[in-house]
């Protein structure tokens, strides 16, 4: 994670734009808006256009918007387009900057499958999360391989994130032992681990030494 502060632009200065054409709406615009809409509570490419539109002075103090506030299908279809790995390496620069250490903060890990990403034949997309409470922010997130399970994801969700000094809370399924081993030997974390499952209560977890 950053050592220090860096703006929200700068992280994400080198995400290539995946647009063949000058196009009057650039992509930094974009990024700030929806990116600003979504922290904001929007949940919609809709909902975007419209906090931007009210927010356009605002927005116009970091970049012109020479051309106004995009349309929610061009939102849509842009991201669409967007290398998914690399927005997230940035957006994770940007949040580590923010976040640098969570020494003493609780950090929820918790899966979810996404509203509406199911589409034909394509599974739904489900993606585990960690997310700071004390900061109110996401820290990362990380997509299930498809006829997966989180328990694959959480080592790699944890990888990415230095939570030295931190309490980690995660449903009963993360208590199969692996992960909170995975980054006890990794880091010499000391983390513990909170049964929160239907019909299981942090009794369960005794049999694993690794996750106190």
């Amino acid at each position: 994670m950053e050592d220090a502060p860096i703006s929200l632009l700068t992280a994400f200065d080198d995400l290539p734009d995946p647009r063949r054409r000058e196009c009057p709406h650039r992509l930094d615009e974009l990024l700030l808006a929806a990116i600003c809409g979504v922290i904001s509570g929007a949940e919609s490419w809709t909902s975007v256009v419209q906090w931007s539109q009210m927010k356009l002075d605002w927005l116009r103090h970091y970049l012109p918007y020479a051309h106004g506030i995009a349309s929610h299908d061009t939102f849509g279809r842009v991201f669409s387009l967007l290398d998914a790995s690399r927005f997230e390496h940035c957006f994770m620069r940007w949040i580590g900057g923010l976040c640098p250490s969570l020494e003493g903060q609780h950090v929820a890990i918790d899966g979810k499958c996404l509203r509406g990403s199911h589409d034909g034949a394509r599974s739904p997309i489900h993606l585990v999360s960690a997310w700071s409470s004390t900061v109110a922010l996401t820290l990362g997130q990380v997509r299930t391989a498809d006829k997966s399970n989180e328990i694959t994801a959480i080592p790699e969700l944890l990888q990415a994130l230095d939570i030295r000094g931190s309490t980690i809370t995660i449903d009963a399924m993360g208590c199969h032992g692996m992960p909170a081993r995975h980054r006890r030997a990794d880091c010499s974390a000391r983390c513990r681990l909170r049964a929160e499952c239907e019909g299981q209560s942090a009794e369960s977890c005794r049999g694993h030494p690794d996750l106190v």
